[in-house]
């Protein structure tokens, strides 16, 4: 029985974090266009016909429907229902890592959610709305009242310095090189830091400088980008947020531990 109820609580979270995501994908396509994500029925992209709400169903309707436009029968694009699964994904990891703090698991997933909405704008568009740094703020707050309240978590003295030692010096560099790094990334530091503190945002921007540097590389030998071409940063510093979350901690102690070798 116990094992049944269990079951049903990670489906269930699983079908949560799709809707969720689903919502996000929303957010996603709209806001570049100055669409309004919360009125309005969703639409083919391609006849523009008003989906109805069994064509909206997360994940089931891109299969049920063979991933194509039940009314033009267009090919549907599949990163939305990739979102989408990956948002189930999510939602279980978190609520299994903070089994036992399910506030902390709500707001980490919250962020998450955050990171993945820039994580995608940046992409199509290669700019970083500024609403999504001021739900990461929004979201810090919410953070520090709570842990002020229960007496763990981050300090505000790490959050504000979270704040400007990433940032800042990003800033300086951005001041100094034109086009070395975007307004929209020096703000998602700031909130960024703000967040998770200045020991996580430190190895979120050392991830990001990893991963991305890697890129570059990539995208320059294959010949896809030139010396002087910008491709979006945001979803590497996304990247190293998220997985600062889970493992920042324990990377930033095992290079502390590495260098008092």
């Amino acid at each position: 029985m116990e094992r049944t109820m269990t079951i049903i609580i990670w489906v269930l979270l699983f079908i949560l974090g799709s809707c969720i995501y689903s919502f996000l994908n929303v957010i996603i396509y709209r806001t570049p266009r100055k669409m309004d994500f919360i009125k309005g029925r969703s639409i083919c992209p391609v006849c523009n016909h008003t989906l109805q709400a069994w064509d909206l169903v997360p994940v089931l309707s891109y299969l049920a429907l063979g991933g194509r436009c039940r009314y033009c029968k267009e090919k549907i694009g599949v990163r939305d229902t990739l979102l989408e699964i990956s948002g189930g994904v999510i939602a279980i990891i978190c609520a299994w890592y903070w089994w036992d703090t399910p506030v902390e698991a709500v707001l980490a997933f919250a962020f998450i959610c955050v990171l993945t909405v820039v994580t995608w704008t940046d992409i199509d568009t290669m700019e970083i709305p500024n609403g999504c740094h001021i739900v990461i703020a929004v979201l810090a707050v919410i953070s520090f009242v709570i842990n002020t309240y229960t007496g763990t978590g981050i300090t505000l003295v790490s959050r504000l310095i979270g704040l400007v030692c990433i940032s800042v010096p990003m800033l300086i560099i951005a001041l100094a090189i034109p086009g070395a790094f975007g307004g929209g990334d020096i703000k998602l530091m700031m909130a960024g830091g703000l967040f998770l503190g200045w020991k996580l945002i430190v190895v979120s921007m050392v991830i990001a400088l990893l991963t991305g540097g890697l890129w570059g590389i990539i995208l320059l030998i294959t010949r896809k980008k030139g010396r002087k071409e910008h491709f979006a940063f945001g979803p590497f510093l996304c990247m190293g947020m998220a997985l600062a979350i889970f493992f920042g901690e324990t990377l930033a102690g095992w290079y502390i531990g590495y260098l008092q070798l």
